[in-house]
């Protein structure tokens, strides 16, 4: 199918060629997938050797409760949050940085911005459930937690996907290099959920991990596996930080897409 065909479209006949392209562009990583495929359980045995079964106080901040829970479990949790960020950012922000000059050919050409700007939010609204749902399904192998905890940790690990696939669309339209961008994700993502855990940082149960990305999703995945609390607000707490990364992300997006001729 030629470009020219498909450009004379109306908006609603684009927009599935532009989700698939945009899909196959975050799919096609090979290097990506080798990191889900191998590097997730690695990371979870290695991580659950050096944890043990340390008993360790968790603190709930929607109920001030402060769980006892087995810091080889939290250690799972916090392996599965830090999997799912430096993944998901990975493959978002190298399919949108080799995918931008592309896109801003086709809005030359006539296609619609707001055609290309939906479809890659539900692309990557796609990748990142799935990047969770594997990440999750891992977990199974060392650690079997109620069907409802379960589905705590999954939704927990969705939403911080969502979270740095955003913060990977930013990068991938806002930064020079590749080097830059992988760094952010890979540092931020590190620092961001270890912090949560109190395994290795004293300072876990502190008010100021509120202002991480990770906290919201930590807190309600905890809370699910292990205080059977139900803490929606927490998980909207996440959804914020990828609704804040995916707003200032497809802004860019539009401003380095935008037209000459239509902007004239």
């Amino acid at each position: 199918m030629r470009t020219s065909d498909t450009v004379r479209r109306p908006p609603y006949r684009q927009f599935p060629t532009a989700l698939r392209f945009s899909v196959r562009d975050q799919t096609r990583n090979r290097l990506a997938g080798l990191l889900l495929v191998l590097f997730v359980p690695a990371w979870y045995l290695l991580m659950d050797a050096m944890a043990g079964s340390e008993v360790l106080e968790f603190r709930l901040y929607a109920t001030g409760e402060v769980l006892q829970v087995d810091g080889g479990r939290l250690t799972l949790i916090t392996a599965g949050l830090n999997c799912v960020t430096m993944i998901a950012g990975f493959v978002v922000f190298d399919a949108v940085r080799k995918a931008l000059l592309f896109d801003r050919r086709l809005v030359f050409a006539g296609y619609g911005q707001a055609v290309l700007v939906g479809a890659k939010t539900l692309a990557v609204v796609v990748v990142a459930a799935a990047i969770a749902l594997y990440t999750a399904l891992a977990v199974l192998f060392l650690w079997r937690p109620s069907v409802g905890g379960w589905f705590a940790v999954l939704a927990g690990f969705t939403v911080i996907a969502l979270t740095y696939g955003a913060l990977g669309l930013l990068l991938g339209v806002l930064v020079k290099r590749d080097l830059e961008g992988f760094f952010l994700i890979i540092m931020g993502g590190l620092m961001d959920t270890f912090l949560q855990n109190p395994l290795g940082n004293p300072l876990a149960n502190e008010p100021v991990l509120r202002w991480f990305p990770s906290f919201g999703p930590m807190q309600f995945a905890a809370g699910g596996a292990f205080g059977d609390a139900v803490l929606w607000g927490h998980l909207g707490l996440g959804l914020l930080w990828a609704g804040a990364f995916s707003a200032v992300g497809l802004v860019v997006f539009w401003i380095r897409t935008r037209s000459r001729n239509h902007a004239r």
